[in-house]
């Protein structure tokens, strides 16, 4: 598609190809409530996103994913919730920016597709002016332009009848439809960051195919960078260039889509692809999941938290704060003390996590 086609409106700045685009750094997000235990929900998590790339942050249900998403994008609340550490978006930072900034930057420069399209959506508003709002917000066009690149923006969207469309309620789609009217209000202006929280979880798979596609395609389009947070492997194998798995509200392995697949490093990610069915596999194998669940943790502060869970858990793995470390090529980094073996290693010798160079 040329950019004689892209959807008009104010320009978003031009972005710097030499710098990183976001900057996640140490950030750390704490749940607090009268008469229970804090909750570290995000955990010391580090780690950037480039123009154009396509980042996947990778988990269960639970581990920090969502947390980390809504502390980019400032929509924490801000009673009873502490956030530390760094958001740098292009050389600024977003922690220490007040609301008139935050909001001049969300739908412009920093959008976001939520999970749940029906409650993200207002359910006493017509599709068309939850589009052309964001377009009125942020540029410099009148009601009627608006609505005309609403029209526009439905059709790149692959909504049939777009100009009908734009005067139902979201509860008049389907959810497909209602998924793909939010991906159309989040690339209204070409933000030069796209932020997807599991944009796919409640789709049947053929509609989840294209979803995905649409997402790679205006994406391309519009060279926008991702974050595309999931839990699906699947998902990360065909639209992620860089993948960091998180585990308890930390990052517990990261590499390229490659590395990560070819060779899984921390016992957490080799169960994720582990737990995987494959086409190839005998007739009547039985799947190897994950024993436990996510709530079966310890404090990082005192172990590593997946060991409870971990096959290979020995003494050694109450580590306080297990650093993450450079293991492999491509800065592959894990946080681990038994880390699966590389092909052609000698598996009878314990691996030596302190051996990596501390990020």
């Amino acid at each position: 598609m040329s950019d004689a086609t892209l959807i008009k409106g104010r320009p978003r700045a031009a972005v710097n190809r030499e710098e990183n685009l976001l900057e996640v750094d140490n950030l750390s997000v704490t749940f607090a409530r009268k008469g229970s235990r804090p909750v570290h929900a995000v955990d010391g998590v580090s780690f950037e996103v480039r123009p154009g790339q396509v980042v996947g942050i990778v988990g269960e249900s639970g581990s920090g994913k969502s947390v980390t998403s809504l502390a980019v994008m400032g929509l924490l609340p801000s009673r009873g919730v502490t956030t530390t550490g760094q958001i740098r978006y292009r050389g600024q930072d977003l922690l220490g920016a007040g609301a008139k900034t935050l909001n001049d930057l969300r739908g412009r420069e920093i959008a976001m597709v939520f999970q749940d399209p029906m409650s993200s959506l207002n359910p006493v508003v017509p599709i068309g002016v939850q589009v052309t709002e964001v377009l009125l917000r942020h540029s410099d066009v009148s009601r009627a332009e608006a609505k005309a690149e609403a029209e526009e923006l439905l059709r790149r969207c692959g909504i049939p009848d777009p100009r009908r469309r734009l005067k139902e309620y979201p509860h008049q789609m389907s959810g497909g439809m209602r998924q793909r009217a939010l991906i159309a209000i989040a690339l209204a202006c070409k933000p030069a960051l796209l932020i997807c929280d599991e944009p796919t979880t409640a789709l049947d798979v053929t509609i989840q195919a294209q979803v995905l596609e649409l997402l790679k395609e205006l994406v391309a389009d519009l060279d926008t960078a991702m974050i595309m947070i999931t839990h699906d492997l699947g998902v990360v194998a065909g639209l992620c260039d860089f993948v960091n798995v998180m585990y308890s509200g930390r990052i517990v392995e990261s590499a390229s889509r490659r590395e990560l697949f070819a060779h899984p490093r921390h016992r957490y990610t080799e169960g994720l692809l582990a737990s995987i069915p494959r086409l190839d596999s005998p007739r009547g194998e039985p799947l190897r999941p994950i024993r436990g669940t996510p709530r079966d943790v310890i404090s990082w502060s005192k172990a590593c938290a997946f060991a409870p869970r971990c096959d290979h858990a020995d003494d050694a793995c109450a580590t306080p704060d297990l650093a993450l470390l450079v293991d492999g090529p491509g800065d592959h980094r894990m946080r681990c003390v038994h880390p699966a073996p590389l092909p052609g290693a000698d598996q009878s010798a314990p691996a030596d996590a302190a051996e990596g160079v501390e990020r």
